[in-house]
């Protein structure tokens, strides 16, 4: 079984330390359970309390790097067991893997291939159950991305995002993507313009300006253009001209298109929702009277997910632009698709799409 989704987080050297304690606080479930360490060369070590953790981290921190083996409480109730890494700039030079990144251990913990679902009497539904899929995987996706990069105020983390796969991806090849500032969403542009153009490992430059990134994607030749990836098979192109536009556009403009486009629900998504909403309603009411899946009988059925609800959720899954409290902002959508068909929508909306 395969591990992810990976999450990522850059912040300064200086602050990753205090940022992994901070995550790690906020990752582990209260009261906490042991957090297992390992930091080669140096012995490994288990505790359950985290400030012990960070204090030993930090005491070796900048000769090793470090790995915390814990469990995390997901909405549904279920631990799920997790490694969260912070790697010094020095590994990431020889092995760009992202100074701060976390991921399940196994997939199916976080985002399980089967579900027990209260079905009723009515016909199955591909589209219906696939969107009960998309349901119970967003809110966990959101909670562990700000969990790991705004686990409180202080701003550490100014970027990070969410991904199937197991490298930092540009940011609009991913499923989700955190900005500390949502003035600086244009950032995602110029980071994944940057990344697929100069094939620069996004972990390497993701603590860059905007002004830095805005002059690399400057440099570029007219016409430039990439390919970022849409796991539904389709080449929407990105302009160098395109990204240059967006970059002096207030970030608020670019948030409320993002907004504009995500609220645009298409028909195949709308149409199987009312069946979607029956089946979670009958889930939710068999679980309260403590039904469980029994082969059989009982209510809740066995539902693996297959090929087909993978494609409807690689093509239909919505998106999601959370505003956060503090001035951020998180683009999401489910695992299987990637956030920049919302980001091409967005720019045709503004009119810079060339």
């Amino acid at each position: 079984m395969r591990s992810g989704p990976y999450f990522f987080a850059w912040c300064d050297e200086a602050a990753r330390v205090d940022a992994f304690g901070a995550a790690l606080s906020a990752l582990v479930h209260d009261p906490p359970y042991d957090v297992s360490v390992y930091m080669r060369p140096s012995p490994s070590f288990s505790t359950n309390s985290v400030d012990e953790a960070v204090a030993k981290i930090r005491a070796h921190f900048g000769h090793a790097d470090a790995d915390a083996y814990f469990e995390m409480l997901g909405s549904s109730g279920q631990f799920v067991p997790c490694i969260l890494r912070c790697y010094t700039d020095r590994s990431e030079r020889i092995k760009p893997w992202g100074p701060i990144h976390m991921h399940p251990r196994e997939i199916e913990d976080f985002a399980p291939m089967h579900m027990d679902l209260a079905l009723g009497s009515s016909p199955r539904s591909v589209e219906a159950e696939a969107e009960v899929a998309w349901h119970m995987v967003l809110d966990d996706l959101e909670d562990m991305l700000l969990r790991l990069c705004a686990p409180d105020a202080t701003g550490r983390v100014s970027t990070g995002g969410c991904t199937s796969a197991w490298t930092w991806l540009a940011p609009v090849s991913m499923c989700a993507t955190y900005n500390a500032d949502a003035r600086d969403i244009a950032r995602d542009l110029a980071l994944s313009w940057v990344s697929l153009h100069d094939t620069e490992k996004v972990s390497l430059i993701a603590g860059m300006s905007l002004e830095a990134l805005h002059a690399r994607v400057d440099a570029a030749p007219a016409g430039a253009r990439v390919v970022p990836t849409d796991k539904s098979g389709r080449s929407i192109p990105l302009s160098r001209e395109t990204v240059l536009k967006a970059l002096v556009m207030p970030g608020s403009a670019l948030i409320e298109a993002l907004v504009a486009a995500a609220d645009v629900r298409d028909e195949a998504w709308r149409a199987a929702a009312p069946r979607a909403e029956e089946i979670h309603n009958l889930t939710v009411q068999a679980r309260a009277r403590g039904e469980r899946f029994t082969r059989g009988g009982g209510s809740l059925t066995w539902v693996e997910l297959t090929g087909e609800h993978v494609y409807f959720l690689v093509d239909h899954a919505p998106f999601h632009v959370r505003r956060l409290p503090g001035g951020g902002v998180v683009l999401a959508t489910h695992p299987y698709r990637t956030v920049w068909p919302l980001w091409a929508d967005a720019l045709f909306l503004l009119g810079i799409t060339s």
